[in-house]
């Protein structure tokens, strides 16, 4: 006897549908042995059990699904290797970065017409300093005080002669957020694509990576770059106005920073110690030209990042203990304002002839230095959400590398790594007066209280630094300020009767709030009237939106930008147009929304 197919929905997947199937599939199929239908009874719970089951696993799978690809992924993790798949690096943790002023006070030469140099010291890369919100800062270049650029001013003078007594010299530094730490690691056996993990999460920088026996690892983008380019002293005859050479060094132990909301790690190669097979770099001739006589095979193409021969993505360490030396940020605010700056965390001195100096003058002059940042460091204070870092990925992975595209070089802007300083918000246009049509890059930072701000000219010049090793070569990019133009609300509400009209107002405020609190506005974007017609109306108890007034707020604790708001009215009176230059925004949420009802 032939066995009877028994017909089954696939198509059902909540509760109720699941539920209400086997109902009809036990009617059908069982109709005499089971019969108890009561909600109270087992059959019931039975059936409930295992609809259940079917519910949760139709969601779980709805979700594996969704979480499977980059444009429907919600999980901020899943949106973060979904990239890293696409080649792009999770910026982190963002740094901030500035210029220093830093003084001291030195005793006058014998003569009284200048300090005694021999008290003038150096001081060290590597000193700390500290801001007003507990931020430590570390200074990333030695600063002599001897420089002819300082400034010198008479500090004190002697009392009974009238000559001077000491002289105070300001000198400048470059600054970034972060503290130096280390850790040691100890690696046991030879282990392919080693991982080792970062005890601390805010790594902004690894500085060196060194083993017991004294070989260094080099970071590097990817894997199967195997060539940096390091700074060499100069010693010949034009050391003076080039103090350093440019040479390409071949790095076989080396090692990618990968980071993620909750990790941060160090991702060695395959290779082995017994596997490095050259130590210099290899003539490129030898990889793409066909010599006669040579026996070799010829590759197509030609990665001029790899010019060394294949070890396999580097040379993992095995049996020795690893000192990481890195750079994390001790606050999650790492902006700091203008004079927050203004204290030196054991600073590091080093003076020409230390033996032969007086000890007690030698002190006063550690003990005289002073800090004071006269420009704000700012960056990006937020990490970037996952909608935008979807955005990012698709513009960074269509780039390839390269920036030929107004969306490439706003992609190459956001992908700067984040030790170099963050830009919150950049646009591209391409200047059609310039004679030569360069483009205009605009950008804007955030202050330490996620207010726009202007970006300080350390950041332009990094960011000027960074795109020069992506942008075509006869592109040129003038780097300048977005306008600023901060603006406030007035609205008009009809409320309901039924309602109480100052419960409704304030309903309605608390809406605007929280929609403008989800809605940042970008470089040349302009604000929808009509998306806030729509936020009003979606309040409860609210009959008729009859007004909505935009109003530029100007001057005190707003920006000096002005900008007519009349004459950007789109025509439909839909939008308020955004120059090129210039991003809107609403800066004090609590005061800038101003609402009347009747």
């Amino acid at each position: 006897m032939a066995k009877k197919i028994k017909s089954i929905d696939y198509t059902s997947r909540d509760f109720e549908s699941i539920k209400q199937d086997l109902m009809n599939y036990v009617k059908k199929y069982y109709p005499d042995t089971f019969k108890d239908f009561n909600e109270a009874g087992f059959g019931s719970l039975m059936l409930d059990s295992v609809a259940y089951v079917g519910d949760m696993l139709s969601f779980y799978l709805d979700y594996q699904a969704n979480e499977s690809f980059l444009t429907t992924a919600m999980e901020y993790n899943n949106v973060v290797k979904h990239g890293r798949q696409l080649g792009f690096k999770y910026p982190g943790v963002p740094s901030s970065s500035g210029i220093v002023s830093i003084y001291i006070t030195v005793p006058a030469n014998p003569d009284g017409t200048g300090p005694d140099m021999s008290y003038v010291p150096t001081l060290i890369k590597g000193t700390n300093f500290a801001s007003a919100n507990g931020g430590i800062f570390t200074l990333m270049e030695d600063v002599y005080f001897g420089n002819e650029n300082n400034e010198i001013v008479v500090s004190s003078v002697n009392s009974s002669t009238g000559a001077p007594a000491y002289y105070a010299i300001k000198a400048k530094g470059l600054a970034i957020s972060g503290q130096l730490s280390s850790q040691e690691e100890e690696v046991g056996n030879f282990e392919k694509f080693l991982r080792i993990g970062i005890k601390n999460v805010n790594v902004t920088e690894i500085v060196s990576c060194v083993d017991s026996e004294g070989h260094e690892y080099f970071e590097v983008d990817h894997l199967s770059q195997n060539v940096v380019y390091k700074a060499v002293r100069n010693n010949n005859s034009f050391r003076k106005s080039t103090p350093s050479i440019l040479k390409a060094v071949p790095v076989p132990r080396r090692f990618v920073l990968e980071k993620s909301p909750s990790l941060a790690y160090l991702q060695f190669g395959y290779g082995s110690d017994s596997e490095l097979t050259n130590a210099s770099v290899v003539d490129p001739s030898n990889i793409v030209m066909n010599i006669h006589g040579r026996d070799y095979s010829v590759d197509e193409g030609f990665d001029p990042t790899k010019l060394t021969s294949t070890d396999k993505f580097g040379i993992s360490p095995s049996n020795t203990t690893l000192t990481i030396l890195y750079r994390s940020n001790s606050v999650e605010d790492v902006n700091a304002g203008v004079g927050s700056i203004n204290k030196a965390v054991a600073p590091l001195f080093k003076f020409t002839n230390q033996g032969a100096l007086d000890a007690a003058k030698r002190n006063v002059v550690r003990s005289s230095l002073e800090v004071l940042n006269e420009e704000a460091f700012v960056g990006d204070v937020e990490l970037p959400t996952a909608d935008e870092l979807k955005q990012r990925m698709f513009s960074h992975f269509a780039s390839q590398n390269r920036a030929v595209t107004a969306e490439d070089y706003k992609s190459m802007t956001y992908s700067m790594p984040a030790k170099f300083g963050a830009v919150r918000r950049c646009s591209v246009s391409r200047d059609f007066d310039s004679f030569k049509r360069n483009l205009n890059l605009y950008i804007i930072s955030e202050d330490n209280d996620k207010k726009l701000t202007l970006a300080n000219e350390t950041i332009k010049n990094n960011l000027k630094t960074w795109l020069n090793r992506y942008k075509m070569i006869n592109d040129t990019v003038d780097i300048l300020d977005a306008r600023i133009v901060n603006f406030g609300i007035k609205y008009m509400i009809v409320a309901d009767y039924e309602e109480n009209k100052f419960t409704v107002l304030n309903r309605a405020t608390a809406a605007l709030r929280e929609f403008f609190l989800r809605n940042n506005y970008d470089i040349g974007e302009p604000i929808y009237i009509t998306d806030i017609y729509k936020a009003l109306q979606k309040v409860k108890g609210v009959v008729d939106v009859v007004d909505v007034i935009i109003m530029q707020k100007r001057g005190g604790v707003y920006s000096n930008s002005t900008y007519d708001f009349q004459s950007a009215v789109s025509n439909d009176g839909r939008s308020i147009m955004a120059d090129e230059n210039v991003i809107f925004e609403m800066k004090y949420r609590n005061t800038d929304i101003i609402g009347s009802v009747s």
